[in-house]
């Protein structure tokens, strides 16, 4: 694992020195796979084949000199509701297991222009709804650091095959914090952009409002290459922000000096386990000695976050899934007596019991007479939660606190309790609705487990983001642990 515990840059300076080949590297993921997958469960398909045969090409290129791009022959995964032309996509779900897709997603396309190997696509909860990777109709993934531990979700799958190196970073996508939840769970690092700066074309949608691609890396420094490489405008998504995107890798400095950091009285109350909150307090001490200052503050509309979400998601949902009728895309019920009937049955037979609940809410909410009372209720609570991070970030640089209220916890323990699985998302979930960018870093251990530091800025702002993250985990040996597998 030693290969795959190097930086982004470290690996592309043996690979123009000629001391490793894109081929050993490829080789090494292959291996590594093989030897972990048993007991993670993070892949759903592998591109072996063609991932090899990308290598010896990448490897005559190398041969013949000239510059190349920094993620240039790096394995890498991607998270399994991201589309890539001729390697199968499937969302998890029994409604696509044999959809194999004739383009890319743009951020797949980006990677594979930046020369980046897809080795295999990753497991995740169905269509992205859930946060364990328990709803996933093939197989659970789990966690590397305790395999009877959840890796969290939906990005359960990028997040673990990274935590247990077998690829360099993964590509995952954020509704509600599926991101940053599993990269916490698993001590890695999980950026999730502002809503719009990476595109969503190719994606396939849970909630087209709250959407957002995003890598998972062992390192804030990798994460800064990945979204450099991910982000810009896309004419095909018409919800692409056409920004400039800045150099991200130089706002890696190590200097926080004078940076003001807001902690939310919200994120460490009620609900949140001591050890966590300790290893958050902890962590403000370290910015402390680098000479940043932090403040307790409020996000006062955060206790309303949760049921926002889950009545937005639900009902963007329910109108994005239409789609799967047995007709246009994926499985098709066998003798049905009419065209209802065919709608019926396959959408009862291709959809798991989370995607079946989340739609039958949504469409409730969306309803003749339910609409003004539940969606434009929760709508009009979404711009007053946006309202709050607003307001503080006129005083503060970013926001702090955790990423997560518990370490991962054990599988089986709270599949049966919707509502229980839903507040774990807490500390995730607002920012989602106010589409701002945060970052999750390791910052600690409890009972074998990792806990997740949330650093949040204001949109667009990936920079500051980045740069408070880099000298954190420049001052702390975190993010250097590993998992023994």
């Amino acid at each position: 694992m030693a290969l795959f515990d190097l930086r982004l840059q470290d690996v592309h300076n043996k690979l123009k020195d000629g001391q490793l080949s894109v081929t050993e590297l490829v080789d090494a993921s292959y291996a590594r796979i093989k030897e972990t997958e048993e007991a993670i469960g993070a892949f759903l398909t592998l591109n072996e084949e063609k991932a090899r045969s990308t290598a010896t090409g990448m490897d005559e290129q190398l041969a013949k000199g000239g510059e190349r791009g920094l993620l240039f022959g790096l394995p890498a995964g991607v998270k399994d509701n991201i589309v890539t032309e001729g390697l199968r996509t499937t969302c998890a779900s029994r409604f696509l297991e044999n959809y194999d897709p004739i383009y890319d997603a743009t951020a797949s396309r980006k990677l594979k222009e930046a020369g980046a190997i897809t080795i295999g696509k990753l497991n995740l909860d169905e269509f992205a709804m859930g946060g364990s990777n328990e709803n996933s109709s093939f197989h659970p993934t789990r966690n590397p650091w305790n395999r009877d531990h959840v890796p969290g979700g939906s990005s359960g799958g990028s997040a673990a095959s990274v935590a247990a190196g077998q690829v360099y970073f993964s590509l995952g996508s954020d509704t509600g914090g599926s991101i940053r939840q599993p990269a916490a769970y698993c001590g890695i690092v999980g950026l999730k952009p502002t809503y719009g700066l990476v595109s969503r074309f190719g994606l396939v949608a849970f909630a087209s409002s709250l959407d957002s691609i995003g890598p998972l890396t062992k390192n804030v420094e990798d994460a800064a290459y990945v979204l450099q490489a991910i982000a810009g405008y896309d004419k095909n998504d018409s919800t692409s922000a056409n920004v400039d995107v800045p150099d991200y890798t130089s706002a890696l400095s190590g200097d926080v000096k004078g940076l003001r950091i807001g902690v939310p009285k919200e994120y460490l109350g009620e609900g949140i386990d001591p050890r966590v909150k300790q290893a958050v307090m902890d962590a403000l001490r370290v910015y402390e000695s680098m000479g940043a200052t932090w403040e307790e503050v409020s996000l006062p509309h955060t206790e309303y976050a949760i049921a926002a979400y889950y009545l937005l998601a639900s009902s963007e949902a329910s109108s994005n899934l239409a789609r799967f009728d047995g007709v246009r895309y994926g499985v098709r019920a066998d003798n049905p007596d009419n065209l209802i009937d065919l709608y019926r049955k396959s959408r009862s037979q291709g959809f798991g019991p989370e995607v079946k609940r989340r739609i039958m809410l949504g469409t409730y909410s969306l309803s003749s007479g339910y609409y003004d009372a539940y969606y434009l209720k929760a709508q009009k609570v979404r711009t007053l939660i946006k309202n709050d991070f607003d307001e503080v970030f006129k005083q503060y640089d970013v926001i702090v606190g955790p990423t997560a209220p518990t370490p991962a916890f054990r599988i089986g323990e709270q599949v049966d309790n919707p509502l229980t699985m839903y507040l774990n998302d807490i500390c995730t979930i607002p920012v989602s609705l106010a589409g701002i960018p945060a970052i999750s870093v390791p910052c600690g251990m409890a009972d074998g487990l990792p806990i997740g530091l949330q650093i949040i800025g204001p949109a667009f702002q990936e920079s500051t983001v980045l740069r408070a993250a880099h000298a954190y985990e420049a001052n702390t040996e975190h993010h250097k642990l590993r998992p023994s597998l």
